[in-house]
């Protein structure tokens, strides 16, 4: 069952366990929903990628990932914080509800429109930042998707800050669905970047109209609501966090842009591949993350700062439980991952792979849910992410020349870690963390012992099968499917290797951390309970007598 408003509000110390019980439940219910959402959703936006390399030749391929960048980028920056806000305010603003829900569309609609505007007069600026005529040509109706999709994408968060993870898992779950679907019928019936725009167009205008309808019927008559002090008010709380939003775009992804300009459409399909990340290991982060936000500022609001301590570290032992483990099968496994997802035209992109997974294992650390309920923090966050930004910007600008692909991609992760140190200080700091605390982390050292150990085996393993076992892989494939066409050779043949790896490290990790403790009973039970929803009922029913 999923919260409402009023349940964000943390109730008094003096109130039972049992309602604090159930509030930790309502919790882990809202990130179980969303975490099944986005992974609902990855299964449909998974194939994407994959039809993409295979079907579009290698500089067509350059043009979609810079064109789809800039799409994205335009996405974080051009609304400057503000659909976020809407955690906040719908928490606390209980009678200017409907008027934060207005303000956030204008917002979007005015700042999407101008996007639009200036790539329609100057779709230029596009060629001159990619050197590329096909993005010049493209610029207007890419101007368009950015607009469309500015105003759309609000419906996920508006659906989350309004405590409703079940509406948002359906919205999550059709959006990702109605892109792969148009967006794959693009690759198959026209394998051109022009194809994925007007797709991309017609999927926002299909989520826009399901917002407008998801608003009228939570917020009545919102689109009378408007206040031009609450704007202001509104504004002067999301700007610091849109600002520091830009900052972390423009620190994540600016390394690409210096790809645009000094590589080829064909070496940026190579290092955009290369930077590929699982959308199932974000999702997890983005789906507690997101949970956590309005519950952090609840707290913070009654100052219960032990609470936001132990949701904080159980948010952290969490993601290390998943983090870790994916994060070691993926080093050793990372030339085999690339040939499966990206056929042996993509080899190059391994290195690049391998030093972007150092990322993995520093997202543990929950940060943003407890900066955004201090505004102080907020402020901090936005001088620092200056600081790293300007010196990130300053090392590619005056080093590209003597750059490789390698080189860009390791001094853009050295700069997020930099940034992801600094950012921890201040958050434990915040909070009064010590030596004291560390006790608390017990189980994240234990996962890592644990990981640790269960990669060393899988490694062994790997070095000595991963050949053989590919060609009998090739093989099966070609006699199955009667085919010598190498993208699925390397498909079936790398998916085998990846089969027999995981075999060897998931056994040995799980059965380590349910050894060690790691596992919880609660958790336990919600894995058992899972799966015997999915057993016919003649085979469950002696269970539950032999429990009786």
């Amino acid at each position: 069952m999923c919260t409402n408003s009023t349940e964000l509000l943390l109730p008094n110390r003096s109130k039972s366990l049992k309602n604090e019980d159930t509030k930790t439940q309502s919790l882990k219910e809202q990130g179980a929903w969303l975490l099944v959402a986005k992974i609902i959703a990855f299964g449909f936006s998974f194939a994407l990628p994959l039809l993409i390399v295979r079907f579009m030749p290698l500089n067509e391929v350059g043009h979609y990932r810079e064109a789809f960048q800039i799409i994205t980028n335009a996405l974080v920056i051009l609304p400057l914080g503000f659909s976020m806000s809407a955690y906040y305010f719908l928490a606390r603003e209980k009678e200017r509800r409907g008027a934060a829900v207005l303000n956030i569309l204008l917002f979007n609609f005015v700042v999407g429109g101008l996007a639009a505007l200036t790539l329609f007069l100057y779709p230029q600026l596009l060629g001159g930042l990619t050197r590329s005529e096909e993005l010049t040509r493209l610029g207007p109706a890419i101007g368009i998707v950015i607009w469309i999709w500015i105003f759309s994408t609000f419906l996920e968060t508006v659906a989350i800050a309004n405590s409703e993870a079940k509406a948002a898992t359906y919205f999550i779950v059709f959006a990702s669905f109605s892109k792969t679907l148009l967006m794959g019928g693009a690759v198959l019936g026209f394998a051109t970047v022009e194809a994925f725009i007007y797709a991309s167009m017609i999927h926002g205008v299909i989520q826009t109209a399901i917002l407008l309808n998801y608003l009228r019927s939570r917020f009545p008559g919102f689109w009378r609501d408007f206040d031009p002090a609450f704007f202001r008010e509104q504004m002067r709380y999301a700007i610091p966090f849109g600002l520091t939003a830009i900052l972390w775009t423009a620190q994540t992804d600016i390394h690409n842009y210096f790809v645009f300009y000094k590589f080829t459409a064909a070496d940026f399909a190579i290092y955009a591949y290369g930077c590929f990340q699982l959308p199932l290991i974000s999702m997890l982060a983005e789906s507690i993350s997101s949970v956590l936000i309005p519950r952090m500022n609840a707290l913070q609001q009654v100052g219960e700062r032990e609470e936001m301590l132990r949701l904080t570290v159980r948010a952290t032992q969490k993601l290390a439980f998943f983090y870790f483990p994916i994060y070691a099968f993926l080093m050793i496994t990372a030339e085999t991952f690339v040939l499966t997802l990206f056929t042996k035209e993509y080899l190059q992109s391994t290195p690049i792979f391998m030093i972007n997974l150092t990322l993995i294992p520093l997202s543990i650390l929950v940060t943003d849910p407890i900066v955004r309920s201090y505004k102080e923090l907020g402020r901090f966050f936005l001088l620092t992410r200056i600081f790293v930004l300007t010196l990130l910007i300053g090392v590619l600008y005056f080093w590209l020349d003597h750059f490789s692909l390698t080189g860009v991609i390791t001094v853009a992760v050295a700069a997020l870690v930099l940034e992801k140190v600094i950012g921890e200080s201040m958050v434990i700091k915040k909070l009064g963390l010590g030596w004291k605390d560390l006790p608390l982390l017990k189980d994240v050292g234990k996962v890592a012992v644990i990981t640790l150990f269960a990669g060393l085996i899988t490694y062994i393993v790997y070095v000595n099968v991963h050949v053989y076992v590919e060609e009998i892989g090739e093989r099966l494939a070609q006699e199955a499917f009667t085919t010598n066409r190498a993208s699925t050779l390397n498909f079936v043949g790398g998916s085998l290797v990846l089969l027999i790896s995981g075999l060897v490290f998931a056994p040995i990790y799980l059965l380590g951390a349910n050894f060690w403790g790691v596992i919880e009973e609660a958790d336990k039970r919600s894995v058992m309970n899972l799966i015997r929803k999915f057993l016919p009922k003649q085979r469950v029913a002696p269970l539950v007598d032999l429990k009786n």
